[in-house]
């Protein structure tokens, strides 16, 4: 599979790239309204309740004839299966990790994804970098070392955020399956599993965290919302934008986390961490001229 024709005609995906590492950003000061709930049950809830909204929009968008079809597809199926594992995977690691205040760790693990989907979109999808863009990499890959210097002991939550995230990403830019009803039938693969968590927390002499604060009860709902309304703008974005560009775009996410952990958590921010910072946004700086330079050149040659 070859990366996209900048000249194509085909609809952008920055927009929905933009809204959903933006939302993605944000989500710790969410987390903050959970953080009563044990890691791994808000996990099981979190999938129980974001099948219903994604089945809601697939009927709003009369989309069943399209889910039908992938879940006839042997192939599309065993990729949803794959990708709903790392995902997973990845929502419990970012959890617990903001939970026990992690914050810096899952930052630099954001800040790894795009230099992961690099080398993934090399390997596997046959992309290719300018100079510049490869002069970007190499600055925020050193930025990146700077700051796993000082995180040695949170190291592994970094590198299992970025892998798991660029892996489902790579999954889901390959498999023939539309946004929507990729992630209904992901959802629907973890509903099992996860509705087993929310029962075993049930029975268990703490409890369960669902049925007894209204307030509470009504923020572990609305994770259905943050968790469909991005993964389905980033499924979008991942099928129509290169996949290279769309992980520099990915540094809004780990960015404005930096800044809660600065003004939310109050967290210390080391020199090196701080010179980390100004390296990456340099990169991103870099990265993004070109890329906007390259699309300018390919609208003037068409318009030519």
């Amino acid at each position: 599979m070859s990366a996209p024709n900048p000249s194509s005609a085909a609809p952008s995906g920055l927009p929905q790239a933009i809204g959903a590492y933006v939302i993605w950003g944000f989500l710790p000061l969410y987390l903050l309204l959970v953080k009563a709930v044990p890691p791994f049950e808000f996990v099981g809830w979190r999938i129980i309740w974001t099948l219903p909204l994604c089945l809601a929009i697939v009927a709003v968008r009369r989309q069943f004839p399209e889910l039908l079809a992938a879940l006839k597809s042997p192939r599309a199926l065993l990729a949803l299966f794959a990708s709903s594992l790392l995902i997973a995977v990845n929502w419990f690691v970012y959890i617990w990790a903001i939970m026990a205040g992690e914050v810096y760790a899952t930052s630099i693990g954001y800040y790894l994804n795009p230099l992961v989907n690099v080398l993934l979109g090399t390997l596997f999808l046959g992309e290719t970098l300018s100079r510049r863009q490869w002069v970007a990499v190499a600055l925020a890959g050193s930025a990146v070392a700077l700051l796993a210097a000082g995180a040695i002991t949170s190291l592994w939550i970094s590198l299992t955020l970025a892998f798991s995230f660029s892996l489902y990403g790579l999954v889901r830019k390959t498999v023939s399956v539309g946004s929507l009803p990729g992630l209904t039938i992901e959802s629907a693969i973890l509903l099992l599993p996860a509705s087993g968590v929310a029962l075993w927390y049930a029975e268990s002499p703490a409890g369960s965290a669902f049925g007894h604060d209204p307030w509470l009860s009504l923020a572990i709902v609305f994770s259905g919302v943050v968790t469909a309304v991005p993964l389905l703008l980033f499924a979008i974005a991942a099928r129509r934008m290169n996949y290279s560009a769309l992980g520099f775009i990915q540094y809004l996410a780990p960015t404005i986390v930096f800044f809660l952990g600065l003004t939310v958590f109050h967290q210390p921010l080391a020199p090196a961490k701080f010179a980390s910072f100004v390296l990456i946004w340099i990169a991103v700086g870099i990265f993004v001229s070109d890329l906007l330079a390259r699309r300018r050149k390919a609208r003037a040659a068409s318009a030519a």
